[in-house]
């Protein structure tokens, strides 16, 4: 027979899925020092539940064939919540809709198992045309506040033309990670937002908001890079105005644009940011993970900003529906000081690095910063060389 019959297919495909749950993960040694990948993705397609793609039922489906389709699973939002390590996925179909799922694992690193019901996400008076990338801070007013990326078709844009969009940043709250309710989509000067975090804390007894203004759906034009703006409330969120904080600049990794990623940690140090950066190559856009620090009593003023990317796309990393991309929006830091950065690779999968908090500051405040210049990053590299020799002579 060409394929197995209902039942033995049906055993196949939960026996495969049950392994690929259970499958441990392991770090890959010896690292750079700064963090550890691990061997397997965390999650992928496979991961989302078989009752999620196929009907399970035998009369109304007797080849037992996949009818909806799951195409990618990335760019997870993250938490730790009752004490277990939370991503609201990215869940992408193989009809292009992204909607969010929570999936959940014991200690972060593998056996992240997906609820059993996607996120069905409430809806504003105009109606999300697309959803995606998620980010979660747990903020000290009490919620859990989602602010993620609200897709629509671009109302102006001349008939006939079935591509142009516009982006909103849609924003959600809970306190279970099971009941969401929609607020009004945040307000501002600009015209798109995308990648919008909120900080954890009060700043001035407002809410403080990092925002990426845009001209258009994928150019940022004149919005030049990662903003700060503050909102009197979540409920009804305006930002007035948008002051850039940290810029894209040219022949850097965030030449083209750069966008907030995982929420800022707080630490004895400053805050620590893991963003991400865009530059042009060749080959198409190139997305790597950077970071930096600001400031404990001005979350808007950088302290330190280390040249260069921090994660960048490696091996099977490097392909996927949007190759050569690594994209985080979520990390978890524990009490201990481990710290868990949740990227996505070529918009297909998540992965992980771990790493501590101590670890990252001293990456921040003791990395050389981009002199911008070619010779200048020799002349910092000579130093070093050259102090290296002096210390074993």
């Amino acid at each position: 027979m060409m394929m197995q019959n209902f039942e033995d297919r049906l055993a196949m495909l939960t026996a495969e899925h049950d392994a690929l749950i259970r499958m441990p993960n392991t770090p890959v040694y010896p690292g750079n020092g700064i963090f550890l990948r691990y061997k397997n993705p965390v999650i992928t397609a496979a991961h989302t539940p078989l009752d999620w793609r196929y009907d399970l039922n035998k009369k109304t489906n007797p080849y037992l064939m996949e009818r909806m389709g799951i195409n990618a699973a990335f760019n997870a939002g993250a938490i730790k919540h009752d004490g277990k390590y939370c991503l609201v996925v990215r869940v992408e179909g193989s009809d292009r809709k992204s909607f969010f799922a929570v999936a959940e694992s014991p200690n972060g690193i593998d056996r992240f198992e997906f609820k059993a019901l996607p996120v069905l996400l409430p809806q504003t008076d105009e109606e999300d045309v697309n959803v995606y990338d998620m980010r979660l801070t747990r903020h000290e007013d009490g919620w859990i506040y989602g602010v993620f990326c609200s897709e629509r078709k671009d109302k102006s844009a001349p008939a006939g033309d079935t591509s142009s969009a516009t982006a909103a940043a849609g924003i959600v709250r809970t306190k279970d990670l099971v009941n969401w309710e929609r607020l009004p989509d945040l307000k501002s000067k600009s015209c798109q937002q995308r990648n919008v975090v909120l900080h954890p804390e009060f700043v001035g007894g407002k809410y403080l908001l990092y925002t990426r203004p845009q001209d258009g759906f994928i150019e940022t034009g004149s919005g030049g890079g990662i903003c700060a703006g503050f909102a009197d409330t979540m409920e009804g969120a305006e930002v007035k105005d948008e002051k850039i904080i940290d810029p894209k600049v040219y022949h850097t990794i965030k030449e083209v644009k750069n966008g907030g990623g995982a929420v800022p940690i707080k630490t004895g140090r400053g805050w620590l940011f893991i963003a991400h950066g865009v530059r042009n190559t060749a080959a198409g856009l190139r997305y790597v993970i950077y970071a930096f620090m600001t400031s404990l009593d001005d979350p808007t003023r950088v302290i330190a900003s280390p040249s260069g990317y921090l994660i960048a796309p490696e091996g099977e990393e490097r392909t996927g529906d949007v190759s050569n991309v690594v994209f985080t929006n979520g990390a978890i830091a524990d009490d201990d000081g481990r710290l868990l950065i949740y990227y996505a690779s070529s918009d297909t999968r998540m992965h992980v690095a771990e790493s501590t908090v101590d670890r990252m500051v001293d990456y921040c405040l003791n990395t050389p910063s981009d002199s911008l210049t070619s010779r200048g990053q020799v002349e910092k590299r000579l130093e070093m060389i050259k102090a290296n020799r002096k210390g074993h002579l």
